[in-house]
């Protein structure tokens, strides 16, 4: 029989860590969600299939990605951005499951951010070898509300620095189920995820899922 969907590796790690002021990791949280998030985000990425964006200095990024909510994140040689359009259907973005805002508004009702409405959900996916550079989430027009990111398939590790670039990140490994929420002081943090370890998980396979979520505006 196979092994619960979100089985979550070392339960002995506190549930909750505080990592920053404003920032903190919820181990496992996503546990009662499991039996709805996964074929929610099937649908999702059906209608809206994963794709590798270019920077705009050029670059194709390592990781592949795809957006639900009323806008999307996206990247092309004029900037980032947020928009209503996927480019490359040309149709709105998939609605937000229900299931995807009630987890995501609980976590950040867990870390101290209550009335968390995100509007946009970007769904990364990584393989063995991709990473996502050192960077401030600062293309929304709201820096009141938090940051909610979600972690599936195979552990990652969460790279968190400070407000300055050249500050030393600490290192987090992040694994099935973890939720890491992040705001006010530390909401402008730089952060980012070390190149992606080999290996194979029970549910997603040779991947990791992460989910982001965001208030926009």
């Amino acid at each position: 029989m196979a092994a619960d969907l979100f089985e979550t590796i070392g339960d002995a790690r506190p549930p909750r860590e505080t990592i920053a002021d404003g920032a903190v990791l919820l181990r496992g949280f996503v546990r009662p969600f499991e039996a709805e998030l996964i074929p929610a985000l099937r649908v999702v990425v059906k209608q809206a299939p994963f794709r590798h964006l270019i920077t705009p200095g050029g670059h194709r990024m390592s990781v592949a990605m795809t957006n639900c909510g009323s806008v999307g994140w996206v990247s092309d040689p004029s900037g980032y951005r947020y928009d209503p359009i996927d480019p490359d259907s040309g149709q709105p973005w998939p609605e937000m499951p229900e299931v995807l805002r009630r987890l995501a508004a609980d976590a950040a009702d867990e870390a101290g951010f209550s009335g968390f409405a995100p509007q946009a959900c970007l769904i990364n996916r990584y393989i063995p070898g991709a990473k996502l550079s050192l960077h401030q989430d600062k293309d929304e027009l709201d820096y009141g509300a938090p940051i909610v990111s979600i972690s599936l398939g195979l552990p990652a590790v969460f790279l968190f620095g400070g407000l300055k670039r050249g500050d030393t990140p600490r290192r987090y490994r992040l694994e099935h189920g973890d939720v890491a929420v992040w705001g006010g002081p530390s909401r402008l943090f730089y952060h980012g995820v070390a190149p992606l370890a080999e290996g194979e998980h029970s549910l997603l396979g040779r991947q990791r899922i992460n989910l982001t979520f965001r208030k926009v505006r």
